[in-house]
C-alpha cells in the first residue's frame, strides 16, 4: 500500500483530497506545515492547526505537525518583503509552492515513509508517453490554479497528487459535508496569508523594522505632482487609494526604488503589448524552438492572452497581440497552449 501525505492546511480543500486518498485505498498522512512563529506570529495560525488536527481525528489518519516557520520566512517571506522594496509586486504563493510544499513538505515527508505528497490544488496532472514528461494542465474547474505551479520541476510533479482535479468547489465542499468533516463551511483564504489585515505596507515596516520613505509622485517627463508614502504603498495598475487629487483618474504606471518615484498616468498610459521576464522555467515540455505562439497570462485572474513566446540570448519576451494592461513587474507570466502550462516566468 502506497503511502500519500497530504499537506493539510485546516481549509476545506485539502481535507477532502485526504479524504479521497482514503477511499482510494491509499495509506494517508496529514502534515500541517507551523508557518508562523517568533519572526512571524499570527494568531489564527493556531486556529488552523487545530482545524488540521480535527480533520485528521474525523478521517482516522495520522497528523504531523512540522515547524517550517523558518523556512518560511527565509524562503517566501523575506523576498516578499525585498520585492516590495524594490518596487516590484510578488505573489508569493508561487515560491511557497515550490519551496515550501512541494519541497520542503516532500523532504520531510519522505521521513514519514512517504511515496508520494498531494495538495488540494485545482489543476490537471498527466504523464505523456511520447515525451516522457510530466504535464500540467488548466483545470476545467472554475478554480483552475495551474497559473500559481509553473516552478516546479519534473521531478517534483513526478511524486504529486491532485485529487480534486475536475471538481468544483461546491462539489468539494458537498462531499466534506457528507463524510462531517468539521471544516466543511469554512470560509476560503482571500488574502496572503500572513498578511492578516491586508495592509501590505504595514506588514513590510513591522516585519522588517525599517520604516517607509516617502518620496515623490511624477508623470511620465519627470515633473512632480505631489507626495506618495512611500513606494510599498504602490503596485502598478492601482488607481484608488493614491492620497493625491489631480481632477482626473490617475494610474500608477511605473515605480523606481532607486529614485523612490511614483510614476502616474492617465487612462490607457498602463498598457503595453511588450514585457520581458526572468527566471524562465518549462515545465510540461522541454525548451521549444523560439518564437513560439501562447497564451500567456500575467496575473491569476487575468485571462490567457495570444502572445509569442521568445527565449533568445538569455533574454525572454512576450509580444502580445492586442496589449495588456497593468503589466506588473514582479508578477508571474505563464504560458499555455491549448491548456497545457509550458511554463512561465516573473515579469521584468
Amino acid at each position: 500500500m502506497q503511502t500519500v501525505a497530504v499537506g493539510i492546511s485546516g481549509g476545506v480543500d485539502s481535507a477532502v483530497a485526504a479524504l479521497l486518498l482514503k477511499r482510494q485505498g491509499y495509506r494517508v498522512i496529514g502534515v500541517t506545515m507551523q508557518l508562523f512563529g517568533d519572526r512571524l506570529p499570527r494568531t489564527s495560525g493556531a486556529r488552523d492547526i487545530d482545524d488540521a488536527r480535527r480533520v485528521c481525528e474525523a478521517l482516522g489518519i495520522e497528523h504531523v505537525v512540522a515547524d517550517m516557520s523558518e523556512a518560511f520566512c527565509r524562503s517566501v517571506v523575506d523576498e516578499f518583503a525585498a520585492e516590495y522594496r524594490r518596487g516590484r509586486t510578488p505573489n508569493p504563493c508561487i515560491l511557497c509552492n515550490r519551496d515550501l510544499k512541494f519541497g520542503a513538505m516532500w523532504e520531510f515527508a519522505r521521513t514519514l515513509g512517504a511515496d508520494a505528497v498531494a495538495t488540494g490544488h485545482y489543476v490537471t496532472l498527466s504523464f505523456d508517453e511520447e515525451s516522457g514528461r510530466w504535464q500540467l494542465w488548466q483545470d476545467p474547474s472554475r478554480k483552475d490554479q495551474s497559473y500559481m505551479l509553473w516552478t516546479l520541476s519534473q521531478e517534483q510533479l513526478s511524486v504529486v497528487r491532485f485529487p480534486l482535479a475536475g471538481m468544483e468547489k461546491e462539489a468539494v465542499r458537498a462531499l466534506a459535508k457528507e463524510a462531517g468533516l468539521p471544516v466543511a463551511d469554512k470560509g476560503d483564504s482571500m488574502e496572503i496569508c500572513f498578511v492578516e489585515d491586508d495592509d501590505h505596507a504595514a506588514f513590510i515596516e513591522r516585519y522588517t523594522g525599517i520604516a517607509d520613505r516617502k518620496g515623490h509622485f511624477v508623470d511620465a517627463n519627470g515633473q512632480v505632482l505631489g507626495e506618495h508614502q512611500g513606494i510599498t504603498h504602490y503596485t502598478v495598475g492601482q488607481r484608488k487609494g493614491l492620497g493625491i487629487a489631480l481632477g482626473r483618474p490617475m494610474y500608477v504606471t511605473a515605480l523606481n526604488a532607486a529614485a523612490n518615484t511614483v510614476t502616474l498616468g492617465a487612462e490607457g498610459s498602463q498598457t503595453t503589448d511588450l514585457l520581458t521576464a526572468d527566471s524562465i522555467n518549462f515545465v510540461s515540455i522541454a525548451a521549444p524552438t523560439m518564437p513560439i505562439r501562447v497564451q500567456a497570462k500575467i496575473r491569476y485572474q487575468a485571462l490567457p492572452a495570444d502572445a509569442t513566446l521568445t527565449v533568445e540570448g538569455g533574454i525572454t519576451t512576450v509580444l502580445f497581440d492586442t496589449p495588456q494592461r497593468a503589466v506588473t513587474p514582479g508578477q508571474s507570466v505563464v504560458f499555455y497552449q491549448d491548456g497545457l502550462l509550458l511554463g512561465g516566468g516573473f515579469i521584468r
